[in-house]
C-alpha cells in the first residue's frame, strides 16, 4: 500500500518539473545563449548642434557699435528718439527658438543707414543628419544664392583656395572654368564688380581685396557680398552683406547706406570693415 501511494507522487513531481521547464522556453524570453548586441539594436542618432537657443537680436549689438554703423543716431534731437533708434525693431517670427532678427533705420544729414540682423538656428529632423551638417548644407545654398564672382587668377593660372571655393559655389562656369555669360550678367545687374578686373584698370573699379568673397576668419565659414545699386536720379545705395555659420547657427548681417547727395558713392571698404567687425563681435558673443 505504501508503494502504491509513493509512485503516483513521484510521477506528479516529475510532471510539474517538466511543465515548468517547457513554459520557460516558450514565453518569448531570451535564453542564456542569446546575444543582446546582435538583435534589436539601432544606430546612434546624429549629434545635436551646439546651440539650443538664440540671443535677443535687438539687444545683442552694443550702442558703441550702433553709433559706428548708424552715425545719424547721435544727430537725433531728443533722447526718446535716440532710445527708439538704439532699440531697433524686432522682425516678425513665429518661433524665437529657431529664428530671430532685428532692423534699424536712421536718417542723418549725410545719409540714411539701414541695418538688418538675422539669426537662424538649424535643427535636423533626420536622425542620420546632424544639426551641423544640415546648417552646412543651408549655408552652401546661401553662398550659391549670393552669386560670388569668380576669383582672380594668379600668374601661375591657379586661384587661392577660399576664392576658388567661392567661384565653385557661387558662379556657374563654362568648359574652360571661366564664369559663364549668365553669371557675369547677373553680377553686373546687381552692381557687383568683376573679380578679374584690376584696381588700376579704372578709378571706379573696387580693389580686388574688396570683392565679394568667402572669408576664413569668421566662425566655421563665412562670406561677404557687396552690391552697388544703380544711381538713376538718386544717390547710389550700397548694400554689404556678411553671413557666417558657427555650428548650427547661421547669422546674416545686411548693412545698407544711401547718401543724401546725388553723385556720392558709399565707401565699400568702410562699410565692409564695419559689417565684419560686427560679425566678429557676434561670433564672440555666441561662443561665450
Amino acid at each position: 500500500m505504501q508503494r502504491k501511494a509513493y509512485v503516483p507522487g513521484v510521477v506528479a513531481l516529475l510532471a510539474a518539473l517538466v511543465a515548468g521547464c517547457t513554459g520557460g522556453s516558450d514565453d518569448g524570453g531570451s535564453t542564456d545563449d542569446a546575444n543582446p548586441g546582435e538583435a534589436g539594436t539601432t544606430s546612434a542618432a546624429a549629434q545635436p548642434g551646439r546651440y539650443t537657443t538664440l540671443p535677443e537680436a535687438c539687444g545683442v549689438v552694443s550702442r558703441s557699435t550702433l553709433d559706428s554703423l548708424l552715425p545719424g543716431v547721435k544727430q537725433l534731437p531728443d533722447e526718446p528718439q535716440r532710445e527708439a533708434a538704439y532699440a531697433g525693431e524686432a522682425t516678425l517670427t513665429y518661433d524665437t527658438d529657431r529664428k530671430v532678427g532685428c532692423r534699424w533705420k536712421v536718417e542723418s544729414a549725410d545719409a540714411t543707414d539701414h541695418l538688418l540682423l538675422d539669426f537662424e538656428r538649424v535643427v535636423s529632423y533626420d536622425n542620420a543628419v546632424s544639426d551641423d551638417s544640415q546648417a552646412e548644407a543651408l549655408f552652401a545654398r546661401k553662398v550659391t544664392a549670393a552669386d560670388l564672382p569668380a576669383p582672380a587668377v594668379s600668374p601661375s593660372g591657379s586661384a587661392s583656395g577660399a576664392a576658388a571655393s567661392a567661384a565653385g559655389a557661387g558662379a556657374s562656369s563654362g568648359p574652360s572654368g571661366a564664369p559663364s555669360a549668365s553669371a557675369s550678367s547677373s553680377r553686373a545687374a546687381a552692381g557687383k564688380p568683376s573679380a578679374s578686373a584690376s584696381p588700376s584698370a579704372s578709378s571706379t573699379v573696387t580693389p580686388a581685396d574688396l570683392q565679394p568673397r568667402l572669408l576664413d576668419d569668421l566662425g566655421d565659414e563665412a562670406f561677404v557680398d557687396d552690391a552697388l545699386g544703380s544711381s538713376g536720379s538718386t544717390a547710389k545705395q550700397r548694400t554689404v552683406t556678411v553671413a557666417f555659420r558657427t555650428s548650427n547657427v547661421i547669422v546674416t548681417i545686411q548693412y545698407e547706406e544711401q547718401p543724401a547727395t546725388v553723385g556720392v558713392t558709399p565707401d565699400s571698404e568702410e562699410m565692409q570693415d564695419k559689417a565684419r567687425k560686427l560679425a566678429a563681435q557676434l561670433v564672440d558673443s555666441l561662443s561665450s
